[in-house]
């Protein structure tokens, strides 16, 4: 065997036999074998797979394994280029090294140049300590570099394992992050430190596991089960995607029907306007093949957003939920929406919103959270989209959160309304109450005096067709129609050219 043939072979061994069967125990793929899933066979190429650490301190100078803990290159997923590294756990624990985020940075570097998505799997135990502070600069360099890539290339992080400390920025800058359940964990500090600083018990898993990344914090877009559904995921994903900030996204062929109409869409929403139901049913029914890739799905439930195709195009979904907090506009539900439209703003994809919100959650809870601020980020991100911008109103649009929800007034290209859309300040029962609240409390029946201002206001207001006849609707439609029109919408607005006024950049409520 030759010289290179064994360093060949080293790299390829990772931390040795008895590492990579700790990593398959622990319910883990190693480094490579996640590589192999991520791409099209047979189309990875390598760089820098033989790169060593440099310290010769602690002993170190004994332990050199080629690759130095992260396999890093370039490939092809469903035939589009994709750049991406690895960190193998089974070498120093993946800890991060000078020469290890060296690989990183490189990758990250030729990925922008190339203008081509860069996905980070992430499994590592932190900072290379031996290394001192070229480790923590390793770090450094790569949240620059993160930053940097911020709406050109797309970037996915998937946490497969340990991410702790200024480990965990990283991914934080990314666009998607995804974690696997039972093998990953998120945070800055660690349980001990917590029980040290705080008192407080907290296991690892409750503290920064993928459940409570996508339910609580909403770190973390994604919880999948296991590796392979990780890989398979970040694939589907960047079907969705451009490669960068200039393409467009890609296209498929579609065997679904653009004129397809269904019935069930009529009567989707109830009679009773209190009445809840599910905007993934309408979502699923005008999608090409009912598919919705949902992003964020486990965190912020009374707004939904994700991917989906009409006609074979990409467009990003944003739509109140009336099944969950009837749908209302919360601090975590603006965010998660603000960075979602942000998202598609960046990379040239157009933006469909479902509109069924009553307003803003009220509550003292909210106001010193700071919804103001941060119902302000909504409104900030569809403002400054210049993408095709299509809404479509369902029922209730009340107050400010018919503003924000991708309005006319911002730029909207194309604003439809169901004819049980209610376009309005308030709900009837609060008009009425501040409107007539002399005249009911001095009628002889309350009640029905309430009730007959009520019924006034509804066959005024709710309806769309005042805003119709203003010009902030541009059509009512059926339901059933509602696939048909939107492909039709983003048809027509596929040579759409907008932009801001010219500035650095704005200055979002963050």
């Amino acid at each position: 065997m030759s010289h290179l043939e064994d360093l060949e072979r080293r790299a390829e061994l990772g931390g040795g036999a008895d590492r990579l069967k700790k990593q398959h125990d622990a319910g883990k793929l190693t480094a490579r074998e996640r590589i192999d899933l991520l791409f099209d066979p047979g189309s990875f190429f390598e760089v820098d797979k033989l790169v060593t650490h440099r310290c010769l301190d602690f002993g170190m100078g004994d332990q050199i394994v080629p690759g130095d803990g992260v396999v890093a290159g370039q490939g092809r997923v469903e035939g589009r280029p994709v750049y991406a590294f690895a960190q193998d756990f089974t070498v120093f624990g993946g800890s991060l090294s000078e020469t290890n985020a060296a690989k990183i940075v490189k990758i990250m570097d030729l990925a922008v140049k190339m203008g081509a998505p860069v996905v980070g799997l992430n499994d590592s135990g932190g900072a290379r300590i031996q290394e001192g502070v070229m480790s923590l600069a390793g770090y450094a360099d790569i949240f620059l570099r993160n930053t940097l890539a911020s709406g050109v290339i797309p970037q996915i992080s998937a946490v497969m394992g340990p991410c702790a400390g200024g480990a965990v920025y990283s991914p934080a800058i990314t666009d998607f992050n995804i974690m696997v359940e039972g093998t990953s964990y998120m945070f800055v500090t660690g349980p001990d430190v917590i029980r040290t600083v705080t008192h407080e018990e907290v296991t690892k898993e409750e503290l920064g596991g993928a459940r409570t990344h996508n339910e609580i914090s909403g770190v973390a877009h994604f919880a999948v089960a296991d590796d392979r559904a990780c890989l398979r995921l970040i694939r589907e994903l960047l079907g969705y995607l451009p490669g960068n900030n200039v393409d467009d996204p890609p296209r498929r062929e579609t065997s679904d029907p653009i004129d397809r109409e269904d019935g069930a869409l009529d009567a989707l929403v109830p009679e009773s306007p209190n009445q809840p139901y599910d905007m993934h049913d309408l979502v699923h029914m005008i999608a090409d093949d009912g598919a919705f890739l949902e992003v964020h799905r486990h965190y912020a439930k009374n707004i939904l957003v994700g991917f989906a195709r009409l006609g074979g195009r990409t467009a990003g979904i944003v739509a109140n939920q009336p099944a969950h907090l009837a749908g209302t506009l919360d601090i975590d539900a603006s965010v998660k929406g603000a960075r979602f439209v942000r998202f598609c703003d960046a990379f040239n994809i157009p933006l469909v919103t479902f509109e069924d919100v009553p307003g803003f959650l009220p509550g003292t809870r909210q106001e010193y959270g700071g919804i103001i601020r941060h119902g302000a980020k909504l409104l900030f991100a569809y403002a400054e989209a210049t993408v095709p911008k299509v809404t479509v109103i369902t029922r209730k649009a009340y107050g400010g959160a018919y503003c924000v929800m991708s309005s006319k007034h911002l730029r909207t290209d194309v604003n439809f309304a169901w004819p049980t859309a209610e376009i309005a300040v308030m709900g009837p029962e609060g008009a009425v109450n501040i409107l007539y609240k002399r005249e009911i409390d001095a009628a002889p029946d309350k009640d029905a005096a309430r009730a007959r201002r009520v019924d006034e206001f509804k066959e005024k207001f709710a309806n769309p067709y005042v805003a119709a006849s203003r010009g902030f609707i541009d059509e009512v439609i059926r339901p059933r129609q509602t696939r048909a029109k939107l492909i039709a919408a983003l048809s027509n607005l596929e040579t759409k050219r907008d932009k801001n006024p010219p500035k650095k950049h704005g200055n979002i409520p963050l």
